[in-house]
Parts: C-alpha cells; sequence; structure tokens
C-alpha cells in the first residue's frame, strides 16, 4: 500500500502560478508511474500528467507547455508545476501511484478565478 499526500493547492488569477507536490510513503519501491489527475464539479476525474520510472512523461493536450511535471526519487515525491492557468484548470487535483494496484491521494482544490 502506498499513501500519498498532496499538498500546494489554493486560489490564483488567471495567467498565475501554482506548484502541487506529492508525498509518497509506504511501498514505494515498486512504484512503476505516478501522475496527477484532476476531476471538476459534474466532470469525469482526467490524467493531467504523468511520469515514469525510465524518467518518460505523459501530458493532456490542454496542459501541454504550461504544465511541468517532475518526480524526486530521493524524497519520495512528484511535483507538479503549473503555469499561465487558466479557469478552465480549477478542480481537485489528485496524485496517483501504480504498483501493481493503484493508490490515490486525497486530492487539493485548484481554483483560478479573478
Amino acid at each position: 500500500q502506498v499513501q500519498l499526500v498532496e499538498s500546494g493547492g489554493g486560489l490564483v488569477q488567471p495567467g498565475g502560478s501554482l506548484r502541487l507536490s506529492c508525498a509518497a510513503s509506504g511501498s514505494i519501491l515498486r512504484i512503476n508511474v505516478m501522475g496527477w489527475y484532476r476531476q471538476a464539479p459534474g466532470k469525469q476525474r482526467e490524467l493531467v500528467a504523468s511520469i515514469f520510472n525510465t524518467g518518460f512523461t505523459n501530458y493532456a493536450a490542454s496542459v501541454k507547455g504550461r504544465f511541468t511535471i517532475s518526480r524526486d526519487s530521493a524524497k519520495n515525491t512528484v511535483d507538479l508545476q503549473m503555469n499561465s492557468l487558466k479557469p478552465e484548470d480549477t478542480a481537485v487535483y489528485y496524485c496517483r501511484a501504480y504498483n501493481g494496484v493503484v493508490s490515490w491521494g486525497q486530492g487539493t482544490q485548484v481554483t483560478v478565478s479573478s
């Protein structure tokens, strides 16, 4: 079992930046991929970005060029740097890890509004 704790959400104006962080603990040695997902009200949860042990990254088309995912294996963290935020980025952001079993964090709210 992997425990995930997100931090860094909040309220930001359009065009602003936020950095989300996810700290992993527990059965972390076999984690193959970590990622960030988001869920807006009335919508399905969707992939934002993911990063594999190989360093390969994958982004949703809507955030490519604006968001950057990074992983610090020594600290067991995965961060999501979000720039040029738009109102449509407003959602609860969840951290996800996969080591044969999917684990989710509790989520952190990101609100982009003037």
